[in-house]
């Protein structure tokens, strides 16, 4: 299974909403999909349509009490997507896991013992505490949704010097597949100076594919839908449908669902 940690310590950066969508094209591609939410806000639970109420188990319990992630796993509505939710339980994980040895390793022991999926995504929290650290350790690589705003380089900046240390004290195969640019208007100068900067750069890390700004993006967790299902003619959705198959491009070959 491959193991995709989609993280930035920026909040509001599309990083939930890549995560929904990303994951619902793989699996109407054929991958046998989980997405991992752990982010104690619960949205991306909530973006593939289950409520607070339905969610027993969750990410709490795999990380805190070393339950199996078969135990904790939910089937969406989207056919090929299967979901471990998020509770707010969440919130007060780090400070349980403060003293416990291996507290960076739980979430990729509980991955490395299941099968059953070809491809996981986890949603990360909007900062780099140790739930983020335990999706790093997790991670085979790391996708960067991107904000086409100035202080999003800054943050940028931050989250490649922790994917350093990572790298050097937990975890030195993790690499990063992509930065994704999102919230991208193209009515606005400073948009295209960012993604250029970004670009010059980062050069052939950043995807070709940019989501923009979109009102469909920003309904369709209301609905209880990824955007993908929600309208799947929108200019959001295409554009995820097209980073997704950037995305395929870029997994190693032998890894690839048949």
């Amino acid at each position: 299974m491959i193991v995709i940690a989609i993280a930035n310590q920026k909040g509001g950066v599309g990083k939930t909403t890549s995560a929904i969508n990303i994951a619902t094209a793989m699996a109407a591609s054929g991958w046998r999909t989980l997405l991992v939410d752990l982010d104690p806000q619960g949205n991306a639970s909530t973006g593939v349509g289950l409520s607070a109420a339905e969610r027993d188990r969750s990410s709490y319990d795999v990380v805190v009490d070393e339950m199996a992630i078969a135990d904790c796993l939910f089937a969406s509505t989207i056919p090929g997507l299967d979901l471990v939710p998020a509770t707010q339980d969440l919130s007060g994980a780090e400070v349980e896991l403060v003293g416990v040895d291996d507290r960076t390793q739980r979430l990729n022991r509980a991955l490395n013992a299941h099968t059953g999926h070809d491809i996981c995504f986890i949603d990360c929290p909007p900062s780099l505490g140790l739930l983020t650290l335990n999706a790093l350790c997790a991670a085979d690589t790391l996708l960067v949704p991107l904000q086409c705003e100035f202080f999003a380089l800054e943050g940028l900046s931050q989250l490649l010097q922790t994917v350093e240390q990572v790298q050097q004290r937990f975890n030195p195969d993790l690499g990063i597949i992509g930065i994704a640019l999102t919230m991208f208007d193209r009515r606005n100068r400073l948009t295209d100076q960012v993604a250029d900067d970004v670009r010059e750069c980062l050069g052939n890390l950043v995807f070709d594919s940019v989501i923009p700004r979109n009102v469909r993006l920003s309904e369709a967790p209301s609905h209880g839908l990824p955007a993908l299902i929600y309208d799947h003619s929108c200019p959001g959705s295409k554009a995820y449908m097209a980073l997704a198959r950037e995305l395929i491009g870029r997994l190693p070959q032998e890894r690839k669902a048949a």
